[in-house]
């Protein structure tokens, strides 16, 4: 038997007292001296484990070591113990810190509850190893595209059973706009063309002499169709005229080909323009309704002091139509600037790498660009003349009927369409420069008129992504029938510049018979425009200040008072524009109209005054929440001889159409965790019925003389069909 201290020895019992076990005897104890006791411990601490030799020697006091041996490994557990309950402990007490931290979250902006303070623990650890797993699943296709040469897609979700419901949580529609992490296009795209560099090169050479041949030739390459004026790419004689390179392969035959090409005087120089095609920040604010998203993901070579004699960069584009019916297409290209001394002029090209792309290739229709771009001319004053070239194979997908002759005919990512943005955007960019502007009006200072226009600017931006499938926005429609135009859809706004919480957008298209000038006409005027009950609520509009931005009296920005009483304006600054009455509540509109030959633009928003006062005082307006809304007009089918914009008074062609889109957007919810009431989607499915009724009967009212027969043939309520033939009249569908 052991004893209870561990450091004594319990001698043996003798045989007398083994005989006799009913009667107890006392147990009698050695202790060991201190000088055995330290000699032991000097052993123990030299070799605790003994072998058998070892134990032999010491069979005299083994018991001593074994009891020894046992009291520390005790000692270590009980240290163990109190360390790990010391962990726990300390665990327990952050749990309850971050637990209690949680739930006394409140948001900056809205004053709600936080967002994270609404999910379980659980939940959020479950989204935090997803994304993980996803970010591992993401690597791993990237080296297995790396080494087997061909691309690897990741799994994607298998489609729901169901199709989500409007009225479930707001999370089946969430979409964020911070930049997304590198993805393995990023590291594929850097990796593969260091390898192809002096390929590239040696492409880059030749996209520019393609471009520089189809912006010059005509028949046979490009043949001019005699009905309508437009031209058409030779497909067989381009074969012929460029053969492809040996890494380049042929289109398959499920993609088609769209070609075209435009010329045009802008005001703006060619230093300038060259600039802004290099840059992506400044190429994608040239072009707000065309790029929602661009960036430079490798550059090669940059050229000398910023300006390019010779670019080379990789880069990435998505560009968009104005409607959710119109996916967008994303592609990485090459692009490639050279100027030319002897000709002063520059070539921007862009053109892929069959091996580059088709890995990278990820968006739904694919869509590869052939060599394409501009020849910029320089001219006197400032002016240049360029001449676009838009050639591309995209994958043969059905489009909805009523953009089917839109996206076909070239419209709708066609060189015309690039070249008529580019060249009211130089006007724009002209006069948000000019600096001798003596009449601002009501507007403070120069800086106040710039941050107003800057201000418009990212209105017409937000406005222009918020309606389209950009960054993967998917939209819900109401109905089953093909017909139906009307798309839902939801997102958590938390970032700034638009206003936190759940925002519901509504958008439907509406063939009008009516030219596309003559729309935008009606609703840029506010006078007009306050005969709208639906778009007024029945108030009148007054504008207080106008800035003019472009060579059209209807491209320009209003700040327009809703209820204004001239009588009771105060026209000047810092006075704030308040009524003689300062308990009237001001309500503001800022709105910028805007028109070229590819069609029109109406965006509009409600700001308040102190928003307002923040941009005059030359504050930074980025963080100013807009939630805008508006139309988009495109024309329908224009004949050629048919002036693109005509003033209102040329109504000479009553034969033209357009096609009206309207979106709007409200705030359905300052949480972003709160659910959609399907009343909300009622409401707005209402408002946008009603909304192109009272636009097709003001029309119909203002122009009877044009088109008398054909008013009656538009669809209402989100319904639409191509244009009916002229020989056959068409009825009102049902409600």
């Amino acid at each position: 038997m052991e004893s209870g201290s561990g450091s004594e020895h319990i001698e043996g019992v003798s045989g007398n007292e083994q005989e006799n076990e009913q009667q107890p005897k006392k147990k009698r104890y050695h202790r060991h001296t201190i000088r055995q006791i330290q000699e032991m411990e000097s052993l123990f601490k030299e070799c605790p484990h003994q072998d058998d030799k070892q134990r032999m020697k010491l069979s005299q006091v083994k018991f001593w070591f074994q009891n020894r041996l046992t009291q520390m490994k005790a000692q270590q557990d009980r240290a163990d113990n109190a360390i790990l309950r010391a962990e726990i402990e300390g665990l327990k007490n952050e749990n309850y810190r971050l637990q209690a931290a949680l739930r006394s979250v409140i948001c900056p902006n809205c004053g709600g509850p936080a967002m994270l303070g609404e999910i379980a623990f659980d939940e959020q650890q479950l989204r935090i190893e997803n994304a993980r797993l996803k970010e591992e699943l993401d690597r791993v296709c990237c080296i297995a595209t790396r080494y087997s040469g061909r691309p690897v897609q990741a799994i994607g979700p298998p489609p729901p059973l169901l199709a989500p419901s409007l009225d479930l949580d707001m999370n089946i529609y969430g979409r964020n706009f911070p930049e997304p992490m590198p993805t393995c296009h990023d590291i594929i795209s850097v990796q593969l063309l260091e390898e192809v560099k002096s390929m590239a090169l040696q492409f880059a050479k030749s996209a520019v002499d393609e471009l520089v041949k189809m912006s010059q030739l005509g028949e046979p390459l490009w043949i001019q169709n005699s009905e309508n004026g437009k031209e058409a790419l030779n497909v067989e004689e381009y074969g012929r005229m460029f053969p492809w390179p040996l890494n380049l392969k042929q289109h398959p035959s499920e993609f088609k080909t769209e070609a075209t090409r435009d010329s045009a005087v802008v005001i703006m120089n060619s230093i300038n323009l060259v600039d802004a095609f290099l840059d992506s920040t400044k190429w994608m604010e040239l072009f707000p309704s065309i790029i929602s998203r661009a960036k430079t993901v490798h550059v090669f070579t940059s050229g000398v002091s910023g300006h390019a004699k010779s670019s080379l960069r990789v880069m990435y584009a998505e560009l968009q139509v104005l409607s959710p019916l119109i996916p967008t297409r994303e592609t990485h290209f090459l692009r490639y600037c050279q100027q030319n001394v002897d000709e002063g002029t520059w070539a921007i090209v862009d053109f892929p790498i069959d091996r580059y792309q088709d890995i990278l290739q990820s968006s739904v229709p694919r869509y590869r660009r052939s060599p394409s771009g501009c020849i910029i001319q320089d001219m006197p004053n400032g002016y240049s003349r360029v001449t676009w070239v838009e050639h591309a194979d995209i994958e043969d997908k059905p489009v909805h009927q009523i953009f089917n002759n839109f996206v076909n005919s070239g419209m709708a990512f066609g060189a015309p369409r690039w070249l008529a943005v580019l060249q009211r955007q130089c006007e724009r960019v002209a006069s948000l420069m000019a600096g001798n502007i003596s009449d601002l009006g009501v507007i403070p200072s120069s800086e106040a008129r710039k941050n107003l226009m800057n201000l418009a600017q990212r209105m017409i931006r937000t406005f222009s992504v918020n309606i389209s499938t950009s960054s993967g926005q998917s939209w819900t429609a109401l109905s089953e029938s093909s017909d139906d135009t009307v798309r839902i859809t939801t997102r958590k706004i938390t970032e700034l510049g638009q206003p936190n919480g759940v925002i519901l957008s509504a958008v439907s298209t509406t063939w009008l018979p009516y030219p596309h000038y003559l729309v935008f006409d009606l609703l840029r005027d506010e006078r007009r425009r306050s005969q709208l009950d639906v778009l007024s609520n029945g108030n009148s509009l007054h504008e207080v200040a106008h800035i003019a931005n472009g060579s059209h009296p209807g491209n320009c920005i209003s700040l327009l008072r809703v209820n204004a009483s001239v009588s009771g304006l105060e026209f000047e600054f810092p006075s704030r524009m308040v009524a003689s009455n300062p308990s009237q509540n001001v309500e503001l509109i800022l709105q910028e109209s805007c028109t070229d030959q590819s069609g029109s633009l109406v965006v509009y928003t409600t700001i308040d005054v102190d928003a307002i006062q923040l941009a005059m005082s030359g504050e930074d307006p980025s963080c100013i929440p807009l939630l805008p809304m508006g139309f988009s007009i495109v024309p329908v089918t224009p004949t050629a001889d048919e002036n693109p914009i005509p003033s209102s008074g040329d109504e000479n062609n009553s034969s033209a159409s357009c096609l009206l889109t309207v979106g709007l957007q409200v705030l359905a919810s300052t949480i972003p965790t709160a659910k959609l009431n399907l009343s909300s989607v009622t409401a707005i499915s209402n408002h946008l019925c009603n909304t192109v009724h009272q636009i097709n009967a003001a029309l119909s009212n203002s122009s009877s003389s044009i088109c008398p027969d054909n008013s009656s043939s538009i669809m209402l309520g989100g319904s639409s069909t191509e244009p009916p033939p002229a020989a056959a009249a068409t009825a009102p569908p049902k409600q």
